[in-house]
């Protein structure tokens, strides 16, 4: 294979990968628990939009029932973030072993 068509095989890759990501961020999903007492919105990354929790069971005020489901909201997300990273760089050292000094774009 010459590199003009590597190249462009690794351009196709990257636009898939766009366009996955797009489309999985457009998804929106819900997952709820206590017969819908919590009720959890990711989208298609696995990124938390919103946490809704019904007031009756925690014996909290709505208003600090709100801010709990923000403060939860963001430590979920920011966990997934970690995760990610912690991912991408397990990947690039497994990957920079496999294909050694090949200077290849991070697709990953």
């Amino acid at each position: 294979m010459d590199l003009g068509k590597l190249q462009e095989m690794m351009v196709k890759t990257q636009q898939m990968k766009d366009d996955m990501d797009h489309k999985l961020s457009e998804t929106v999903v819900q997952g709820s628990a206590g017969g819908g007492m919590v009720v959890a919105t990711m989208n298609g990354q696995k990124h938390l939009i919103k946490l809704k929790i019904d007031p009756t069971v925690t014996g909290l005020s709505a208003s600090d029932v709100e801010m709990l489901e923000d403060l939860l909201t963001v430590a979920v997300n920011e966990a997934e973030r970690k995760a990610d990273e912690a991912s991408k760089k397990t990947m690039q050292g497994m990957m920079g072993g496999v294909l050694g000094g090949l200077n290849l774009p991070d697709i990953f």
